[in-house]
């Protein structure tokens, strides 16, 4: 499966707009998202630092919950959900936006965040 940007950046604004308990996992749903493009999405913000999730994975298959964002997935969350940002951001990475580095989006992502406030 490959790694979804718009994906990633769905599920950390849910997390950042739930009301749940942080402290436990939440039933994450996106629209139009299977819950193996989810788990697998949650695992990849998990070990990238960006969210806390649990494995609730069984024998029959895989489950990752998130249970909340971490300082970086604040940080990356701050800039990434700006539409105009997050918009210029993938219009300057083009097709390249799903298999760039997370460390190029970031930097990106950053530079088109200046770019508002110069």
């Amino acid at each position: 499966m490959k790694r979804d940007m718009e994906l990633l950046r769905d599920i950390l604004i849910a997390i950042e707009e739930s009301s749940h308990d942080p402290m436990t996992w939440m039933d994450l749903k996106v629209a139009g998202r299977s819950t193996v493009e989810l788990a697998y999405h949650v695992q990849l913000l998990n070990e990238a630092g960006l969210i806390e999730a649990i494995d609730l994975s069984t024998s029959d298959g895989s489950h990752w919950e998130p249970k909340r964002l971490t300082w970086l997935g604040h940080e990356f969350l701050g800039d990434a959900k700006n539409n105009t940002v997050w918009g210029k951001t993938k219009a300057r990475l083009g097709d390249q936006l799903g298999s760039a580095s997370f460390e190029v989006v970031r930097s990106v992502l950053i530079e088109q965040a200046k770019g508002l406030f110069s």
